[in-house]
């Protein structure tokens, strides 16, 4: 189990981050008890022409504070990316919070991921932080861009995944489509993928309603 862990921290960042990577997985392997289960399932995805495989869900404990202290900031922002993938919802909450406003590329996918998941308290704050690190003039534009334009096929498969869980759980909270914060969130990262390629990305959600004159956006 734990070379298991260890390659799948080694296939779930870039090469260049490989030392790091290492590090974190050592790390926790020396504090932490090892996991019943090890990392579920993966998703491909291309960071700055490194092919990765990110980790679907996550069963390893979560380390305390102190344990992660001794390492340095960008190890801990990896480690926070890995525990963004935890099984535990509160868990992958608390963590994609420590990266969600990053402009880093290999966090771009942890937290682009749980925008086509379920937990709408999740989806909330990233409707909040990516109003931010998505904004125009704002570094993190151009880093998400690049990300969703030499990614299409993902992110087609995560708006698609916004709209199936948004119908299946969350339709009598939000009857309206472009009420739901997944729906704010995909809009975000299509702007941002927009401005990079020069065209709109294939839209697989429901088109937003035109806004009545004078509404506020």
């Amino acid at each position: 189990m734990a070379e298991e862990w260890r390659r799948s921290c080694a296939a779930a960042f870039p090469a260049a981050l490989a030392a790091d990577a290492a590090a974190v997985a050592a790390a926790v392997a020396a504090v932490m008890p090892a996991p019943r289960y090890g990392p579920a399932g993966t998703f491909p995805v291309v960071v700055q022409g490194d092919r990765l495989a990110i980790p679907g869900r996550l069963y390893n404990d979560e380390p305390t504070a102190a344990a992660s202290a001794p390492l340095s900031a960008r190890r801990r922002q990896l480690l926070h990316c890995l525990y963004s993938r935890h099984w535990d919802g509160r868990v992958r909450q608390r963590h994609l919070r420590m990266i969600a406003g990053s402009t880093d590329p290999w966090a771009v996918p942890y937290v682009v991921q749980p925008a086509g998941e379920y937990v709408v308290e999740i989806l909330r704050d990233l409707r909040r932080a990516l109003r931010v690190v998505t904004g125009p003039g704002h570094p993190g534009r151009l880093v998400y861009g690049r990300f969703l334009a030499d990614n299409p096929a993902f992110f087609a498969r995560t708006q698609r995944r916004v709209v199936s869980y948004w119908s299946c759980y969350h339709r009598l909270a939000y009857p309206g489509f472009h009420d739901f914060p997944g729906s704010a969130v995909i809009e975000l990262l299509r702007a941002a993928a927009s401005e990079v390629a020069g065209h709109a990305p294939p839209r697989v959600t429901p088109r937003p309603a035109p806004r009545a004159a004078g509404a506020r956006p």
